[in-house]
């Protein structure tokens, strides 16, 4: 019964391509951004107005000009191994269907590993490294609507998690409120005389640090909390990431604010007009981030 309705979810995926446009079938055109990785897993409600009760597809986005051999994996905290949801190859370009995720089965999915390699069957091509990621999931999230964000893979909001990007496996960013005020501290130490310090060695160039300022991802409910309670506590996190920083000169931030109305992004935007003014400010890489992103240089 599982197998038949995963083969109807599937043949209900393709129709709309078929019907949308028949570029679906021509040929990968390689671009020079395509060579590198880009990976995204997401989770897509079947009924996004019925989360209590729907269950979730699970789709694999393949951003780059490689051919990917793929094996997408769960396990729950009480499970001594792993388990093979999903296993092939995913072509350049392509978004891969992985199969149904049922309700009963997101308690068995704490978390989550994507195995990948990447190569080109029929031409000549730079070496990408094997790897695998894991993710911890929040299963909780399956069940509130504002967890499923706008993504520009995907029509539908999705819960989306990045495997892989510009070719770096990627890392799940947490807000440690306890790293922030460690860092903090750091700064005020750093402001001490500098008899007792010794000089630091050149660093190297390091990747942006990225924050999301979305509301889920800060606290795991907003019950209680106003629109203008979620606004102010998305504004201090911002304060406190930028003013743990201010002394990591060259260093580059970037606040995943989203599109919405742009309320959050307009406040971050007078914030660094007035309160932060000394910085470089522009709009982040849409490829990596998508609409809705705002990278800061700390000068």
């Amino acid at each position: 019964m599982a197998a038949k309705k995963a083969k109807e979810a599937e043949q209900k995926l393709k129709e709309p391509k078929i019907e949308a446009s028949k570029a679906d079938f021509e040929p990968w055109v390689e671009t020079a951004e395509g060579e590198r990785l880009n990976i995204v897993l997401a989770y897509e409600a079947e009924d996004l107005k019925r989360l209590s009760q729907t269950n979730f597809d699970a789709y694999l986005v393949n951003d780059s000009n490689y051919t990917l051999s793929v094996a997408y994996l769960t396990r729950g905290n009480e499970q001594k191994g792993w388990t093979t949801r999903w296993a092939g190859t995913v072509e350049p370009g392509m978004q891969e269907y992985l199969g149904e995720v049922l309700r009963e089965d997101l308690s068995k999915m704490d978390r989550i590993a994507v195995q990948y390699f990447a190569y080109k069957p029929d031409r000549e091509f730079e070496l990408k490294a094997m790897a695998c990621v894991e993710h911890k999931l929040d299963s909780t999230k399956f069940f509130k609507l504002h967890c499923f964000q706008p993504n520009v893979y995907f029509d539908e909001p999705v819960i989306a998690l990045n495997i892989v990007r510009n070719d770096l496996p990627a890392r799940q960013i947490e807000i440690d409120p306890a790293e922030l005020e460690r860092q903090m501290r750091s700064k005020a130490s750093a402001d001490k005389p500098k008899e007792n310090r010794k000089p630091l060695a050149p660093s190297r160039k390091e990747e942006p640090l990225v924050v999301d300022l979305h509301i889920a991802e800060l606290v795991d409910t907003t019950a209680g909390l106003s629109n203008a309670d979620m606004l102010n506590l998305q504004i201090d996190t911002f304060r406190r990431v930028m003013d743990a920083n201010l002394k990591n000169h060259g260093k580059k931030i970037v606040f995943i604010h989203g599109k919405g109305e742009g309320v959050l992004r307009k406040a971050l935007l007078k914030e660094l007009a007035y309160r932060y003014k000394d910085h470089d400010v522009q709009d982040a890489s849409f490829r990596e981030y998508g609409f809705g992103a705002t990278q800061v240089k700390i000068k």
